[in-house]
């Protein structure tokens, strides 16, 4: 079955750096195009980056760029979020999320916690 399972989150110190990993299985990997969302408490989601399927275009929300870098390792299976210079208010559950036209998969998320 379809699983994407995020790993990497944890508590930092604002100025700190975190990876994020998502392993996916269960579909084709190399063809889906692949993001990272986040929620905090309160909020609606937010789409932080995305990458196509080839890894050959990302985008990033604008309050990221330049800090989270976004890619894929097709050979692994695995999407990674780069977080560096992190503020409190990144503060949130990230999700990876798997998208080809009409399917749309989701792993449980990783709680990033950026607090002194």
């Amino acid at each position: 079955q379809v699983q994407l399972v995020e790993s990497g989150g944890g508590l930092v110190q604002p100025g700190g750096s975190l990876r994020l990993s998502c392993a996916a299985s269960g579909f084709t990997f190399s063809t889906f195009a692949m993001s990272w969302y986040r929620q905090a408490p309160g909020k609606e989601r937010e789409l932080v980056a995305s990458i196509t399927n080839t890894g050959g275009s990302t985008n990033y929300e604008d309050s990221v760029k330049g800090r989270f870098t976004i890619s894929r390792d097709n050979a692994k299976n695995t999407v990674y979020l780069q977080m560096n210079s992190l503020k409190p208010e990144d503060t949130a559950l990230y999700r990876c999320n798997a998208n080809l036209w009409k399917f749309n998969y989701w792993g449980q998320g990783t709680q990033v916690t950026v607090s002194s």
